[in-house]
């Protein structure tokens, strides 16, 4: 069978095969967000390729993701404790295209939430990731990733 894919022109991958590489990613994006919600900022980094590239939609230019996230996550997190609530990140709506050279283009949603010391948990943003995967050391690392703020795309 054979599908077309957004940005793409090649077979799609075998049923199972494709499964595997969906549930793979699912896995991925799960233990991110959890890194970075329990700001294990020096784990969540090596997510990223050395050389990956982050464009966020609050700064003005891309950041090399390894050297400059820890920096911008570990004061997220301190603003955080300071105002006593705890900021969570949802990822849902996951669309996975394996491609010819073995890496994933991924989109996914982003719901981020707070939930404050002794309130409800209240929503903050939903965000689109789009990402470029590939395997390194045996795990999965982002190349790429394009954060849009979905009000304001």
């Amino acid at each position: 069978m054979t599908v077309e894919l957004a940005d793409t022109a090649h077979p799609a991958p075998p049923a199972q095969e494709f499964a595997a590489l969906y549930a793979q990613a699912q896995h991925f994006y799960a233990h991110q967000m959890r890194l970075l919600d329990t700001h294990d900022t020096g784990r969540w980094a090596e997510t990223f390729a050395e050389d990956a590239i982050l464009h966020l939609p609050a700064l003005p230019a891309p950041l090399k993701a390894r050297t400059a996230l820890p920096g911008y996550v570990r004061a997220g997190a301190a603003h955080r404790r300071r105002a006593g609530d705890r900021l969570q990140h949802w990822v849902g709506l996951l669309d996975v295209h394996p491609q010819k050279d073995g890496s994933l283009h991924t989109r996914c949603s982003a719901l981020v939430h707070t939930t404050p010391g002794q309130g409800r948990p209240k929503a903050l943003h939903v965000y689109v990731m789009q990402d470029v995967l590939v395997r390194s050391g045996g795990q999965w690392r982002i190349t790429h990733r394009h954060v849009t703020r979905d009000d304001l795309a």
